[in-house]
């Protein structure tokens, strides 16, 4: 049993990306989904895809990660903030911005998983995920 589904998603990716991997493949649930689509929004990764696996039970989250024109990484680092352990939470004035604008902050709101900057515009905070930048 996987006690943090979000950091082994994250760790997933920073791994595939540190090898320069052109996809990489995870256990898929909502949340991860959820994720997927705010990173996609943000310019982070390509695309995603669900997919069935015959090898796995259960369906797959594929992420396709995304490089620049000469291959250096669109995702320089990518950091768990809040853990089962210890929960943290932001109100919209609390939510700072990530590498002076350059990152971004994934929160868990009552709007669904929504970036800092659409956090912002929305006027919501929630519980925050991870830092990407």
């Amino acid at each position: 049993m996987m006690t943090d589904p979000i950091a082994d998603m994250l760790c997933r990716i920073r791994n595939a990306v540190m090898i320069e991997r052109l996809s990489v493949d995870m256990p898929h649930s909502k949340l991860k989904e959820a994720l997927a689509a705010a990173l996609q929004r943000e310019g982070f990764i390509w695309d995603f895809e669900v997919v069935e696996s015959p090898e796995t039970v259960g369906k797959v989250l594929r992420v396709n990660l995304k490089y620049g024109p000469n291959g250096e990484r669109v995702i320089q680092k990518i950091t768990r903030i809040s853990k089962p352990g210890l929960r943290k939470f932001n109100g919209v004035d609390q939510i700072k911005p990530v590498l002076s604008g350059l990152g971004v902050t994934i929160l868990t709101t009552s709007k669904g998983v929504l970036s800092s900057r659409e956090a912002q515009t929305q006027n919501v905070g929630g519980e925050v995920l991870c830092e990407v930048w």
